[in-house]
């Protein structure tokens, strides 16, 4: 991703951290859980700029997805970045948003 506010967002993970899988790609939606394995480093993919990547494992999936409609619809998740830029998806959470999500999606099951 070519995001400047993602970028940062993604420079702020560190080894360890549980991370929600968003797939911005068709239906737009949370779908599991995931841990970052390696912290920011140097994006290979990019042919110019200042651009990082994350290494990620999946941990858990979701039994049901959770749609932006939905995140848009829980009052608890009003004040969540995506519900305001929803083509920003990479974002901090706070542990309540992140437990709410998790929760409407029926919480998570191993993967």
């Amino acid at each position: 991703m070519r995001n400047f506010q993602a970028r940062n967002n993604l420079r702020a993970m560190k080894r360890g951290d549980h991370v929600l899988f968003y797939a911005s790609g068709g239906p737009k939606s949370v779908m599991g859980i995931a841990r970052v394995t390696r912290s920011a480093y140097a994006d290979p993919t990019a042919k110019d700029g200042d651009w990082v990547a994350v290494d990620l494992k999946p941990i858990s999936e979701l039994p049901e997805p959770v749609s932006l409609a939905r995140i848009k619809a829980a009052p608890p998740l009003k004040n969540v970045l995506l519900v305001r830029n929803s083509r920003l998806s990479v974002m901090p959470l706070t542990q309540p948003q992140f437990d709410a999500i998790v929760k409407l999606g029926g919480g998570a099951k191993r993967v």
